[in-house]
Parts: structure tokens; sequence; C-alpha cells
């Protein structure tokens, strides 16, 4: 893998930064060559700050760092793609991404990340660290309980103890979901595929 560093003038390839395990881009970045290789040998992302006029690992103040996954090159060598695990918030305003959509925020992305880090940097506090600590087992059994709780709920007529319910097997349904490995479009895309056929 070698990127062409001498096609921009500054000697400057923007590096884009998704996360491995929810596919969401976090951040776009610049690498000059020395960036590249720090980032290549300690496999933590490195840019080169424009502002700054140096080399910036991602998180050297706020803790926030961003491991490497997975580092791809596109077909015209000017652009690196890499695919990382991220160590807390991303952005300088304290969101999970740099890039703000356009549309109503989806806020189950924004539950998987933080379920996610839940799971990867456990807290003494947190119900999800404490059901991720007791295994799969624990974390099924919690998900057969909401899905009984919610159909005994059905058959009511109280509307807020029916949603209530539904939210309670949703959530924990994206932890199995995350324990598991998988994210929740993942699932949306086997319901799409069906829908082709």
């Amino acid at each position: 893998m070698k990127p062409d560093f001498k096609k921009a003038a500054d000697g400057l390839i923007p590096a884009i930064i998704q996360d491995n395990v929810t596919k969401i881009v976090l951040m776009l970045g610049y690498m000059n060559e020395e960036a590249f290789q720090k980032t290549q040998s300690e496999k933590r992302v490195t840019f080169f700050s424009r502002s700054k006029n140096r080399l910036w690992t991602k998180g050297e103040e706020s803790g926030h760092f961003l491991d490497v996954d997975e580092m791809l090159l596109d077909c015209d060598n000017d652009t690196i793609l890499i695919k990382a695990t991220p160590f807390g918030t991303i952005c300088h305003t304290g969101a999970d991404t740099c890039f703000n959509e356009i549309n109503t925020p989806n806020f189950l992305i924004q539950l998987e990340r933080i379920i996610h880090d839940r799971k990867v940097n456990p807290k003494i506090s947190s119900y999800v660290s404490s059901l991720f600590g007791k295994g799969i087992n624990k974390i099924a059994q919690k998900v057969g309980e909401e899905a009984i709780e919610l159909v005994i709920e059905a058959k009511d007529n109280n509307k807020d103890l029916f949603k209530n319910e539904a939210a309670d097997l949703l959530f924990h349904y994206l932890i199995l979901l995350s324990e598991k490995g998988f994210g929740f479009k993942e699932i949306v895309k086997v319901l799409e595929d069906r829908n082709l056929k």
C-alpha cells in the first residue's frame, strides 16, 4: 500500500475515518507521508494538522484515540480509508461524529454507539456494562423477559406502558446485537433483501 503523496502540492492526502463496527464515517483528516507511516506502525491514527503545522495523533489531549483496524487505499492512490475503533467521542463538539446529518438524526445509531462504548470501555456504574459482564446467557434472558412483558402489555390498553415495554425490548435487543458482533443496520439490510425477493 503506497499512497501517492506527490499528487498534492502540499504533500497531504485525505484520510477518511470510519467506525469499524457501526460503519459510520467519523471524521476526515489529512496525512503526509510521516503521519501515514506513524499510523501504520503504531496502529493509532495520526494526522498532519494544517492548523498546528505538525503531526497530531487524534486523542493526544482528550484521550479519545482512534485505533486502526484496517487501512484501505483508493484506486487513484490519493485517498486513505481507515476503519478504526474509537475510544470516546470524536468531534471537538462532543459528538460521536464530525458529520451532522442533514435530516433528522437517527437516535438508534447514537444509542448503538453508547452501548458499544459501554462494552469496550466498561464503567462500574453502568447497567449496560454490568449486563455485558454477565455474558450472553444473561443478555438473551433479558431480551426474553422484555419480550414477555411487551406481550403482556399488548393485551391491555395502557399506551404509555406498552411504549415503555417496547422501548425496553428494543434497548436490550441492541445490547444482544452488540454482544453478537452485529449492528442494527445489518439486520435492516436482511429485511431490505427480503423485500426485494
